[in-house]
């Protein structure tokens, strides 16, 4: 057990802080720059390994200093990256991030990310088929997350599909997930002529819904739960979406039920928004074990 494949975009986050958001036109000056690794498979890819999972990457980046700052940065935190592809003539993925007024707006460039298709998934399908869990979200192409959903249901390895951000999924590839991750907006892009309460009861242990700040919302026993977030206070809340994923998928192939992961997942996404940076914010399962003896 423990073993877990992410299969997803790596990108290097460019994050301005600033006072404000500038209006249409306007020029502010900013507060601070910070360049650091990210992109949503990566980060959930970190989050994994650095509360204890044995992760394995899966993906692209390009031939380029971004590219190397990478790969390096997941070997810092001994994921696996034997099927991590450098593409020449490519750029590495990209997020621009401004960070400001308690919370981020974010432009991703996608690059290399664009060209993880079927046959990078076939390539990497030694390390896939020895999973306890797969994780892939939609910043790479979506005829490939359709692909990994349909080869792994047909093999009876788990997935857990974090559809963001929000995109307009196949009906077949919900199914074939065994677990589905979205926020409220990425549910209604899933389910748009439902209503979210309906959605998560008939979803009952496939379905969990992240709320923010209000928590993370799941069915149990034919009824409805939220478990509430823990309250502090943000600094940089860039990856604490990442990091519940991370976090949760780690609670599950260590065994742990729906609550108990979720419970986890809340206390490290808790911690992960008290550092600048997505992936330097992420906590060490140390960490959270302590976080959540005080809490208790």
């Amino acid at each position: 057990m423990n073993n877990i494949v992410v299969i997803g975009s790596c990108n290097i986050d460019i994050t301005v802080l600033a006072s404000k958001r500038p209006a249409a036109g306007e020029t502010i000056l900013g507060t601070g720059l910070n360049i650091s690794p990210g992109g949503k498979g990566a980060n959930q890819a970190v989050a994994a390994a650095k509360l204890g999972a044995k992760v394995t990457m899966v993906g692209c980046i390009g031939n380029d200093a971004y590219g190397q700052m990478i790969k390096d940065n997941l070997h810092r935190y001994q994921i696996n990256t034997d099927y991590l592809i450098t593409l020449d003539n490519e750029n590495s993925g990209t997020a621009h991030i401004t960070l400001a007024e308690g919370d981020n707006s974010i432009i991703v460039l996608s690059g290399a990310n664009a060209h993880v298709s079927k046959d990078v998934v076939d390539k990497a399908w030694d390390a896939i088929e020895k999973a306890d869990l797969v994780m892939v979200q939609n910043e790479i192409p979506l005829p490939t997350i359709g692909y990994i959903t349909e080869k792994c249901a047909k093999n009876g390895i788990k997935v857990l599909l974090n559809p963001a951000p929000a995109a307009d999924l196949e009906a077949q590839w919900l199914t074939n997930a065994t677990y589905i991750t979205p926020n409220e907006h990425e549910l209604a892009a899933l389910y748009p002529a439902n209503n979210t309460e309906d959605i998560i009861l008939a979803n009952e242990g496939k379905i969990i819904v992240t709320l923010g700040s209000e928590g993370v919302a799941y069915a149990q026993d034919g009824e409805l739960r939220r478990m509430r977030s823990f309250k502090v206070t943000p600094v940089d809340t860039t990856g604490a979406g990442d990091t519940f994923n991370g976090a949760f998928a780690t609670a599950i192939v260590n065994n742990k039920t729906i609550e108990e992961a979720v419970h986890y997942g809340n206390a490290a996404a808790a911690l992960s928004i008290l550092k600048l940076g997505a992936q330097e914010g992420m906590p060490t399962a140390a960490e959270v074990t302590a976080f959540l003896a005080e809490r208790s």
